[in-house]
């Protein structure tokens, strides 16, 4: 999600956005993402709805926010912006949550 439209729309809600790139951890794998995650941010975004599978969030402090969107390309994300801010209101430690709709 390397586009200022994703930080902007986030930033107007009232949270604070950091892409992978950002934090310098580019061609990583999801394990590889959150580990580090855990210790720096509250909730990992992704458009990956198998990493709920693939990674056991038990323990960890981090929670992950599935958005149901086509790609991660701005023009889908951002239908999906306003229910991503209501989500990180209420989303939990450890726990997943999926918003929004792929098809």
């Amino acid at each position: 999600m390397r586009s200022q439209g994703v930080e902007v729309a986030l930033a107007a809600s009232g949270f604070d956005c950091t892409t992978v790139q950002e934090a310098g951890r580019s061609g990583k794998e999801n394990g590889e993402l959150l580990a580090p995650a855990d210790a720096g941010f509250d909730v990992v975004v992704t458009i990956d709805r198998n990493l709920r599978y693939q990674q056991n969030l038990t323990g960890r402090r981090i929670a992950l926010l599935i958005v149901g969107a086509r790609t991660n390309r701005v023009v889908d994300l951002e239908p999906h912006f306003a229910v991503c801010a209501e989500a990180f209101r209420t989303i939990q430690p450890g726990t997943v949550v999926e918003v929004g709709s792929s098809a």
